[in-house]
């Protein structure tokens, strides 16, 4: 058996690893706030469209990402309880991910070019459709939660830390295209997001490898024949 999550005295008074979950949530931030396929569509539409039909992208992602959430959340929960040997495994996995993160990032990094992302006149039903289907089809969203169930493993949680792990990503999401929207609504935003751009994967790259070499430190001992955890 894998250690519990730890109820660190910094845990606030609901008792929850906050420590934990605060990680795990800013690993997706990171994610969410980095220029990718879900931030260029909402851009994009921003630009086009105009403040009203980019705002529609707001339930949608809602949606999307809470169907991420509850699919990885849920079904780790109960894989985990019947084979608790595959979590270390999983952990080892999240922590390759975003060292594979962090090299992806420094690539854009390097090779960002402060170019215009493009327009598109749409509607705001299309806004929705589309928007819904780039998050459903993005593979980055499936890495992602690779990693946050390996930072706050399912089976070892209790109701109310994974029920923050669903609903926190969701709130975090659609505040960050919510932003997105309504600052791309004029060229002067995407101009300056353009200029940007290098640094932001720049330091997306460090903060993703710091954390994968971090997690691979603890998880990768487990490993081992002869652990007692494995």
């Amino acid at each position: 058996m894998t250690d519990p999550l730890p109820i660190s005295a910094t845990s606030l008074p609901l008792g929850l690893p906050w420590a934990e979950i605060a990680v795990a949530w800013a690993v997706f931030a990171a994610n969410v706030l980095s220029p990718g396929p879900n931030v260029f569509n909402t851009i994009a539409i921003a630009l086009g469209a105009g403040r009203r039909t980019a705002l529609a992208v707001v339930p949608a992602i809602a949606l999307g990402v809470m169907g991420w959430a509850v699919a990885a959340v849920l079904g780790a929960a109960a894989l985990f309880r019947q084979v608790p040997a595959l979590e270390p495994v999983l952990a080892s996995l999240g922590g390759a991910l975003l060292l594979l993160f962090a090299v992806r990032y420094t690539r854009r990094a390097v090779a960002w070019t402060p170019t215009a992302t493009g327009t598109r006149v749409i509607a705001p039903r299309e806004a929705f459709a589309t928007t819904l289907a780039v998050l459903a089809t993005n593979p980055k969203a499936l890495t992602t939660w690779l990693v946050l169930i390996a930072l706050v493993p399912p089976a070892q949680a209790s109701d109310a830390t994974n029920a923050a792990m669903i609903l926190g990503p969701v709130i975090i999401a659609c505040a960050a295209h919510t932003m997105y929207a309504l600052l791309f609504s004029t060229r002067t935003a995407a101009a300056f997001y353009a200029r940007a751009g290098r640094w932001i994967l720049g330091g997306v790259a460090v903060f993703f490898a710091t954390l994968g070499i971090s997690l691979l430190w603890k998880t990768l001992p487990k490993l081992l024949p002869g652990h007692s955890g494995f």
